[in-house]
């Protein structure tokens, strides 16, 4: 027991006496958890700030009724009456028939307010003597509710973003149905409780709500109060059998709030698994950072651990005294990773409230969040120790006091082959994997790769020899000695090169993984509009929103068009299944794209039937002749039949229907357009064309006119911004490597301090101890360059290939990026090893020769 006490306390001096080994050491152990720390308190805070909104939710409502069927134009207005005249019989005491519909508003200069992805609707107001809560028609001072139809009150935080107030003019597009833009006034601002982030709630009268946002026969959600006496789960028994079986959903208030939480807990548990599954790849290279520290820390103490064997320590208690010194850095490491994560989920928080729609709640610091960073700081260290802190306790005494006596001269034979053979399967797997298409081969090539990764993590150190001993030899060859010196000693240790590089190695390998598809995406775009496409100019949503059906009729009419087909969307049931597809309006698909009919079929499309591309042939069983029976919102069976299969076009996916089965399947309160294709007439001029177009739509808000090389460069845009968030992720897990490297060379030069001595004494210069350390940087940078750019663009290819069902194309390698990801690596590596290098050159001789 006295023994275990000495230990301990010679484990506490030691930290204390070696301060920047202790630092490096900690900070090790912070790079690999602050980033789960940052990603569980970021996540918590954005499912803090939706609950607090889905609590506010329906408020005052006790039941509510809405369609069983989605598709369903609404509730009937005499299902609303018979209700209403049932008050009494039921146990009602208010009932609001509510309408809504997607609406846009411009904001004080004119232009469409951007709510960063949150909705944007319009509703009716209700004044406090019909609302079934006070909450609904809180207005601030000043304001009051509309009551007409050129008058709008709306939520004071939307009002604020668009810099509008009361009596402010400006104007609503709807983005449902085929009412014009309408000039509406601001007469009153709403203070909506839990309306933050994006959200936009422009509010009507309640006529001008029914006229704007239903057919006149239906309303799209009927809610009611219970009278004095009666619970929510009483009125929701007698409305349940007041209705008609099968067709509303009647549920209380409550389960419409849980209902709303359920929905958006799918959602955040999808952006919680990205989140969490980049805090992993920080966790992974923060293991290797910190195996890696703690490799050179134990090396470094050979002497100092046999010396302790020499006067009576046992293996045991060597080992433990080192478990023991990690455990003290990994609370540490743990505690301070935990502040600096709570520092990025509020830097993300910052970033989102200003360039997305994500609701804002205060940080929520959680139990588990501190646990989590405890826990990987405490046990990941420990098990990142044990391994070296094993390998320590059994070098015999003598040989560890040699000056020689080195960590890393194991033998790699084994791990190589194991390594090699991981490699051989994986690649087996990946190239299968490529061969077909569908989540089967998606999944084969996710477990070749992960082979392939361990195969990189077992093969490593070999691989290491020759490359970066080739890459030394080039790039070391213009600096002479020097040079040799840096390839010597990147080549020294191949265990740590290895593990020091494979940090960067994950880290751009999703980067080209993630760049192979964004760059396949684009591709496939190009081709379609390239070689699908016959229109001049495309006409569409702002960010590839749906536009009002009213923009096609002011299409059609413009001077000068030759040609103009509009795509609907439309949504059915087929065989209980919901499918999507497009109604083609206003004239022949093949006047405006390239159809290539595969079964000897004629192109034109007949107003009662459909065409269907070969994909969808494929995957639903549509042929040619064949009748597909879709059920429409109202319930209605509607059987139509398929004219035509044409060759896959990415334009026209997956199928059509003619205008008379598209009037049938979309009432008209739900009529949107995708795009409009437009060719012009013969003998005028694109410009001109173009000119009218933008002139007639200009009146939109949301719309836009495009040429073809405008609209394949919006949607490479919008790629690109996807893939830039991606990017932004992986953005710290690459700081989280480059810091590595740093940590790792600033021990390497602690340990190396004799040697650097030993150079300067016989007369190196300092600016040539920097070069060389420079030069051992970029090797090892360039080494995990190479080998994450090469495994990344293998699997990227591979996972393209099998996402070809899903209308992929020809996988397309982002030879840009790779050739900036390699110089890139270079800049890293000279980077990273400034400060290391410095304090390399710093060494003083006699000192350094003195410390042996």
């Amino acid at each position: 027991m006295a023994s275990s006490s000495v230990m301990r306390r010679v484990s506490l001096r030691n930290l204390r006496a070696h301060k920047l080994r202790l630092f490096l050491t900690v900070f090790s152990i912070v790079l690999g958890t602050s980033f789960v720390a940052g990603s569980i308190v970021f996540t918590s805070t954005v499912s803090k700030a939706f609950n607090d909104i889905f609590d506010s939710v329906a408020p005052g409502v006790s039941v509510q009724i809405t369609p069983e069927n989605n598709q369903s134009p609404g509730v009937p207005q005499t299902v609303v009456d018979d209700l209403e005249a049932r008050k009494s019989e039921l146990g009602i005491d208010r009932i609001v028939a509510n309408y809504s519909g997607l609406v846009t508003i411009a904001n004080s200069e004119g232009k469409a307010l951007q709510t960063g992805g949150a909705p944007s609707v319009g509703t009716a107001y209700l004044p406090p003597d019909v609302a079934l809560s006070p909450d609904t028609s809180k207005l601030e001072p000043g304001g009051r509710g509309p009551t007409g139809p050129g008058e709008v009150a709306l939520n004071a935080s939307a009002a604020e973003k668009a810099g509008l107030k009361v009596g402010s003019k400006s104007k609503v597009v709807l983005g449902q149905g085929s009412a014009q833009p309408r000039e509406v006034t601001v007469v009153g601002l709403l203070d909506l409780p839990g309306s933050t982030g994006g959200f936009v709630n422009v509010q009507f009268d309640q006529t001008t709500a029914k006229t704007l946002f239903s057919d006149g026969q239906h309303v799209a959600q009927v809610d009611m109060s219970a009278a004095a006496g009666v619970t929510p789960a009483q009125l929701q028994e007698r409305v349940e059998k007041a209705l008609p079986p099968d067709l509303y959903k009647v549920r209380t208030g409550d389960q419409v709030r849980q209902d709303e939480k359920d929905n958006v807990n799918q959602f955040l548990s999808i952006f919680t698994g990205i989140l969490l599954a980049f805090a992993a790849i920080g966790l992974i290279v923060g293991t290797f950072i910190i195996y890696n520290t703690f490799s050179m820390i134990v090396a470094q103490r050979n002497r100092e651990l046999a010396l302790l064997r020499a006067v009576g320590a046992s293996r045991k208690q060597v080992s433990r005294s080192v478990l023991f010194e990690a455990f003290i850095v990994g609370v540490i490491g743990g505690v301070v990773g935990l502040g600096i994560g709570i520092g990025l989920a509020a830097l993300l928080k910052a970033l989102t409230s200003s360039a997305s729609g994500l609701p804002q709640a205060p940080l929520q610091i959680s139990a588990g969040a501190v646990l989590a960073a405890l826990f990987v700081g405490v046990v990941v260290t420990m098990v990142s120790a044990w391994v070296p802190a094993l390998r320590a306790s059994k070098v015999p005494p003598v040989e560890a006091m040699r000056s020689g006596m080195a960590e890393g001269s194991a033998p790699l034979r084994t791990r190589t082959i194991a390594g090699a053979v991981l490699g051989v399967a994986g690649l087996a797997a990946i190239i299968i994997g490529a061969m077909g298409v569908g989540l089967g081969p998606a999944i084969a090539v996710g477990c070749g790769s992960a082979a392939a990764i361990a195969a990189v993590v077992l093969a490593g150190p070999a691989l290491s020899r020759p490359i970066v001993g080739g890459l030394g030899t080039v790039i070391g060859a213009p600096f002479g000695k020097i040079g040799r010196l840096a390839r010597t000693n990147a080549v020294r240790n191949p265990r740590r090169t290895a593990a020091t590089a494979f940090a960067l190695t994950l880290g751009l390998m999703l980067v080209a993984v993630i760049g192979t598809l964004g760059t396949s995406f684009k591709g496939t775009i190009d081709t379609a509009v390239d070689t699908g496409l016959r229109a001049e100019f495309i006409v569409a949503g702002a960010n590839q929103l749906p536009i009002p059906g009213s923009v096609a009729t002011a299409v059609e009419g413009v001077d000068g068009v030759g040609s103009s087909v509009s795509f609907g969307v439309v949504r059915a049931e087929v065989n209980d299944k919901t499918v999507a597809g497009y109604g083609a309006l206003g004239g022949q698909p093949d006047d405006v794209a390239i159809m290539d009919m595969k079964d000897g079929a004629s192109p034109n499309l007949p107003a009662d039937g459909m065409l269907v591309s070969e994909r969808t042939r494929n995957t639903q069983g549509w042929d040619r002749g064949d009748v597909v029976t879709f059920t429409g919102p109202t319930g209605e069976r509607i059987p139509v039949t398929v004219s035509g299969v044409y060759a896959d076009n990415e334009a026209l996916q997956p199928w059509m229907v003619g205008p008379t089965v598209y009037d049938k399947l979309v009432p008209p309160s739900a009529r949107v357009s995708a795009t409009i294709f437009v060719t012009p007439a013969p003998g005028v001029q694109a410009d001109v064309l173009r000119t009218n177009l933008e002139n007639a739509t200009d009146s939109y808000l949301t719309v836009q006119v495009q040429d073809r090389d405008e609209f394949k460069s919006s949607v490479s845009s919008q790629i690109d911004q996807m893939l830039a968030t991606l990017y932004a992720m992986l953005g710290l897990a690459l700081l989280i490597a480059v810091l590595g490297i740093v940590n790792t060379l600033a021990l390497s030069v602690v340990e190396r301090t004799r040697e650097i001595g030993m150079l300067r004494a016989v007369g190196m210069l300092r600016s040539q101890v920097r070069r060389s350390i420079y030069l051992e940087s970029v090797l090892i940078a360039i080494f995990g360059a190479i080998l994450g750019v090469i495994l990344g663009s293998v699997i990227g290819w591979a996972l393209v290939r099998t996402l070809a069902k899903w209308g992929l194309g020809t996988p397309v390698l982002p030879w840009s990026l790779i050739v900036i990801t390699l110089v890139a690596s270079a800049v890293v590596g000279v980077l990273a090893a400034l400060w290391p290098a410095v304090r390399a050159a710093r060494t003083r001789p006699l000192e350094a020769i003195a410390e042996a």
